[in-house]
């Protein structure tokens, strides 16, 4: 990381950092009115579910290797093992992918999270169990109605591309999505390592997207990479968001344009890099999601893959305050944020906006909350 971020935090007073919780406050966190907009459905399976796919596949997966699956130390390891995983040995029908999208869903709604987008790279599971694209849509698309008739959680499935591959299976992958159209199939994503795989490799694949008038977004910015894949996934794939975009500090000036044209950034208060290479005494000072901030971005908190991170909506929610030292007001911001953010229709969007501030403030009043 360059040594040079921390200068964009300024002198952060330590009551803002490290902040006991109390109980009640804990239930605001739960109880706060959500979308999640950051979610790998593979990184959303339940320890019991891995262990029984385990079991239905006879996997060559061994118990002690579940459990390390489902560990995170001082210094978490990153989550692509367990993925690559999932893709290769326990998702191999698609009533498995249905079955993990209901739970998944389950357990966002019992942390009050009203709408979901998520999600799920069609490449490997197609190149690697055989299974047919319009099939494991099917299973996803099952177990979000599912969810929605016994839970009440809207939600959006974002295919995207597995940027390990080759550009030309995100081409396919597109072609997929539209000769398999569904309107609760929103548009598309790009994930796995960020590292000697650019944005703009895959230009091609976003630009047919966007013909055909799917919606984008992009991780970029993610494992330290140069800020100018902020930069390509704005400008040249054309994304209506980000996610992460952590070294877009490194151009402050860039970063506050963005800031202008409200272009919304789906943060992660986990993130596996920069748990990793920061000291945990410097975390809460030095994380770029602070400088992100201070230089305007609209900014909404996710889970990303959360039963492998150990976090849940509220509890991403709750390191905003607790870790990071945003007070209520950035919080009730960041709930606007993520409405604006959504890739909802209009009408349900304007319904949160007129509904959710007021609910915000009552929840707040009653977890007395301290000035400041």
């Amino acid at each position: 990381m360059r040594t040079g971020r921390s200068a964009h935090f300024g002198n952060v007073p330590a009551s803002a950092l490290d902040r006991e919780v109390s109980a009640a406050q804990r239930a605001f966190f739960r109880a706060l009115p959500k979308v999640e907009l950051h979610c790998h459905l593979l990184g959303t399976v339940r320890r019991e579910t891995f262990t029984a796919l385990v079991r239905k596949y006879d996997a060559p997966i061994a118990d002690d290797e579940i459990a390390a699956f489902y560990e995170r130390g001082e210094k978490p390891v990153g989550v692509l093992r367990v993925l690559r995983a999932l893709e290769r040995h326990l998702l191999l029908a698609a009533d498995d992918f249905r079955r993990i999208t209901y739970e998944y869903l389950e357990d966002a709604a019992a942390e009050n999270v009203r709408h979901a987008e998520f999600f799920w790279n069609p490449t490997a599971t197609i190149r690697d169990t055989g299974l047919a694209y319009r099939d494991v849509q099917a299973g996803i698309l099952a177990g979000m109605r599912e969810a929605a008739t016994d839970f009440g959680i809207s939600s959006l499935l974002i295919p995207s591309i597995d940027r390990e591959a080759e550009p030309s299976s995100a081409v396919e992958m597109v072609e997929l999505l539209v000769a398999h159209r569904d309107p609760a199939v929103i548009g598309i994503g790009i994930d796995y390592r960020e590292n000697d795989r650019p944005p703009e490799l895959f230009h091609e694949a976003y630009a047919l997207a966007r013909r055909h008038g799917f919606k984008a977004t992009a991780h970029a910015g993610e494992f330290g990479m140069p800020w100018t894949n902020v930069q390509t996934a704005i400008e040249l794939l054309k994304v209506d968001r980000v996610d992460h975009g952590y070294t877009i500090v490194d151009h402050p000036d860039l970063a506050r344009r963005y800031a202008e044209r409200g272009i919304a950034f789906t943060i992660v208060p986990t993130n596996s890099y920069y748990l990793r290479t920061l000291e945990p005494a410097r975390w809460a000072l030095d994380h770029p999601i602070r400088a992100m901030a201070a230089l305007g971005l609209k900014l909404h908190p996710n889970t990303d893959d959360p039963t492998l991170h150990q976090i849940s909506p509220a509890g991403a929610w709750e390191l905003m305050y607790s870790h990071l030292g945003f007070g209520v007001d950035d919080l009730r911001a960041m709930m606007i944020n993520g409405i604006d953010g959504s890739w909802a229709d209009d009408d349900r969007r304007r319904a949160w906006r007129a509904a959710w501030p007021a609910e915000f403030a009552d929840l707040a009043s009653s977890a007395r909350f301290a000035p400041g």
